[in-house]
């Protein structure tokens, strides 16, 4: 049969571990027979960020800016453990963060729901969107060890040279400090993609902080986001028949727990990464969670919400067979494909992402799963594929 054509392409990030070995499979399976593949390739595996002093995330990023659309692999975000392991010259930042930095976007994961596989939480009964602030931070944070006795200060000095200081504490023995910031104008964008993406979605929106304790970097987060509200969305939301509602983050775990889902949670950057894990798990896998980063200027970035599953790497550089769930990957492919469709009026090639999404449903709903979706399934007699299974059950399918 003839391929589906792009005129487009799509920035193709590639990642580490077991991630990308379902990489490799999925495109050789699921896209390669069906599409005639038009992709910017860049390797973000650690080793080629460590060969190129991490230039190639940059360039990654800048390629996704200048073609609209890119697909990322998971990568690892190295440890001391990790400089050691692959002998890095190194201990490089999170490639996610530094992308979504230069992306200036919001990450917003969705579960993907499917039949047979019920939330944790008995009372959710419809998908709970994260939104994520995608910049700054822990994520873009400077740490010291304190060595010994000492005072550690916060020193702000002005374009006049006007200095303003603020003690963070006086150290009598060895410690650690951490220091971390956030831009106006990141947040500005991030309320703006939220009640945007509410709006586009037609689901209330919820946002927490913990300006109670943080009364200053918390607080401008919850002033910014109101502020924008009551000037930009307050009419829009009332005509569209949702609402934006701010509570204390432990409130809203609180709520969240005994709400029936449906809306889209938005919290800063590290509420973010944390919660949307634990909503990926209690609706079924951390590999049945979608993700895409989306930007002020419409730069879409669709990737996986998880790791590089590390354990089933180590497994498979064994030859031990390994059942690891590809779902999150397939569908950050599927999602960007979708939006290079309907960026380039490509309707085959949006089609196409549909159908890839039903095949992969069609299969666990048919019994065919991988281990972790088998442990908590109400479909009796699940079949336990292993990872390559799986992808091509799915591609019998489709």
């Amino acid at each position: 049969m003839d391929k589906i054509r792009m005129t487009t392409p799509i920035v193709e990030m590639d990642g580490d571990e077991m991630t990308r070995i379902l990489w490799q499979m999925i495109k050789d399976n699921l896209l390669l027979p069906y599409i005639d593949l038009k992709t910017e390739y860049y390797d973000l595996g650690l080793p080629y960020r460590d060969q190129t002093d991490d230039q190639v995330t940059v360039d990654s990023a800048n390629a996704t800016k200048k073609y609209k659309v890119a697909v990322k692999c998971a990568t690892i975000t190295p440890n001391a453990d990790r400089v050691k392991e692959y002998s890095l010259k190194e201990m490089w930042k999170s490639p996610n963060a530094t992308i979504r930095a230069l992306l200036d976007g919001t990450v917003f994961r969705a579960p993907i729901v499917v039949k047979g596989i019920d939330p944790c939480v008995k009372s959710w009964k419809k998908p709970i969107t994260i939104a994520r602030h995608a910049y700054g931070d822990v994520y873009k944070g400077t740490e010291m060890k304190i060595p010994g006795a000492g005072k550690v200060e916060l020193v702000y000095t002005a374009a006049d040279g006007t200095e303003t200081r603020e003690t963070v504490h006086t150290f009598k023995g060895p410690g650690i400090i951490q220091g971390m910031h956030n831009l106006n104008g990141s947040i500005e964008s991030f309320a703006k993609s939220c009640f945007n993406y509410a709006l586009d979605t037609k689901q209330d929106l919820w946002f927490a902080t913990k300006d109670t304790i943080s009364k200053k970097y918390d607080h401008t987060f919850k002033d910014i986001f109101q502020d924008i509200f009551d000037a930009e969305f307050a009419d829009t939301f009332k005509e569209a028949g949702i609402s934006y509602f701010y509570t204390l983050i432990d409130d809203a775990v609180a709520r969240v727990m005994k709400a029936d889902g449906g809306f889209i949670w938005a919290c800063k950057n590290y509420d973010g990464d944390v919660m949307s894990d634990m909503v990926s798990s209690a609706f079924g896998s951390l590999a049945m969670m979608t993700s895409v980063l989306v930007s002020p200027d419409g730069d879409y970035e669709y990737e996986a919400a998880h790791g590089t599953v590390q354990r089933h790497y180590y497994q498979h550089l064994k030859g031990q067979e390994t059942s690891t769930n590809s779902m999150a990957t397939i569908f950050a492919w599927s999602g960007a494909l979708r939006k290079r469709g309907e960026l380039d009026k490509n309707q085959e090639l949006a089609d196409f992402a549909d159908r890839l999404e039903q095949a992969a449903l069609d299969t666990i709903e048919a019994g065919e799963m991988t281990k972790d979706l088998a442990l908590i399934t109400a479909i009796p007699n699940p079949t336990v594929l292993n990872s390559e299974d799986f992808i091509k059950a799915i591609a019998k399918r489709l």
